[in-house]
């Protein structure tokens, strides 16, 4: 059923980064008229993003965001036994990037590490896993990075992806303690609609040539890609959403028996402002409790969720509070998590 329950396993410190250079939707007028533009930053959202320069990898903002976490938190490295790094822009092909990590955060040779490789709801799913691990015991702390460079596989010559996209990475540290109590997770896929969101060369099912490579206007209205860039099918996409997003919701809050008024704040991926809107509309959710961040990062894909309660929470999380997480995107795959944070550490957001 992909229902799981924990019991206290928790996140007791949570960072991000997001790179300094700040972009304008506004202004962004490369390749279209700015009646073109406004017409689609008007509808997404999106009226900043930040893009990692050209020598920032998914795996530099995971690392600022982790050191900022250790050295605010304390945290002695040689305590922290496994290391998850979420992502579908690493470093390299091989080895893992979150190898890589381990040496340059100078963890010791008995951590455990490894990389996940999933789109938007990937921070639940890495979570999940970090919570498995604590639970069966034998290791005391866990750093779950999360990162992605989204900016480097979208055309920004493609009107239905070009304006979304943004970059960032974030850490957190999960840890065991009774005060973090029962978290409730539903994990979910649908592999019928892979194509609906997709780079489809650049693997080894379609490697690498000069014609992956080569820029072409993909359909009538001019957008240009290349076969090794993203690209998305928007209203299918919509569609999904918001039918399988809020019937999952419900099911978590049915699963783990607790009433939606004992929830403290509700946040979803930032998909674009247009969907979140729907959702928070559909399932009847004050506009308080649902923080957003579309208009100032845009789409981070699965960093966003742990991003936006970095940028919008972290002066409201003192004491014990119970959020509600929903990620869904790529593969298809989607997923809902709640979970009881407990006078959990939140950071600065570090610009890098």
């Amino acid at each position: 059923m992909g229902l799981l329950s924990f019991n206290n396993v928790g996140i007791s410190g949570l960072t991000a980064a997001v790179p300094r250079h700040v972009i304008n939707n506004y202004e962004y007028d490369l390749y279209f008229s700015r009646e073109e533009i406004k017409d689609v930053v008007d509808k997404i959202g999106v009226k900043e993003r930040r893009f990692a320069d050209e020598n920032t990898c998914s795996s530099d903002l995971c690392f600022a965001a982790a050191e900022k976490l250790i050295n605010d938190m304390n945290i002695d490295r040689q305590e922290i036994d496994l290391l998850i790094f979420i992502s579908q822009t690493p470093d390299y092909r091989m080895p893992a990037t979150s190898v890589l990590l381990q040496e340059r955060l100078q963890l010791p040779t008995s951590t455990i590490t490894f990389d996940i490789n999933l789109g938007c709801s990937a921070f639940l799913y890495g979570l999940t896993v970090a919570y498995s691990m604590l639970t069966a015991g034998g290791i005391r702390k866990a750093l779950v990075l999360d990162g992605e460079t989204r900016s480097k596989v979208y055309s920004l010559k493609d009107r239905k992806t070009g304006f979304l996209f943004g970059d960032g990475g974030v850490a957190a540290l999960v840890e065991r303690d009774d005060q973090f109590g029962t978290s409730w997770f539903s994990l979910n896929s649908d592999g019928s609609r892979e194509s609906l969101i997709k780079i489809p060369a650049g693997g080894y099912r379609r490697m690498s040539s000069c014609e992956t490579v080569a820029e072409k206007v993909v359909d009538e209205y001019g957008n240009i890609r290349s076969e090794e860039q993203g690209y998305m099918n928007g209203a299918d996409v919509f569609n999904f959403v918001i039918r399988e997003v809020p019937r999952d919701f419900n099911r978590l809050i049915e699963f783990a028996g607790v009433e939606r008024d004992s929830i403290d704040y509700f946040v979803f991926h930032q998909a674009n402002s247009y969907i979140n809107g729907f959702l928070a509309k559909k399932l009847k959710l004050p506009e308080e409790k649902t923080p957003a961040t579309i208009h100032k990062y845009g789409n981070t894909s699965s960093v966003s969720i742990p991003l936006t309660i970095v940028s919008e929470l972290k002066e409201k999380l003192q004491g014990k509070k119970r959020i509600l997480m929903s990620g869904f995107g790529v593969g298809l795959t989607w997923g809902t998590a709640m979970i009881g944070l407990h006078d959990c550490y939140i950071g600065e957001v570090v610009e890098v």
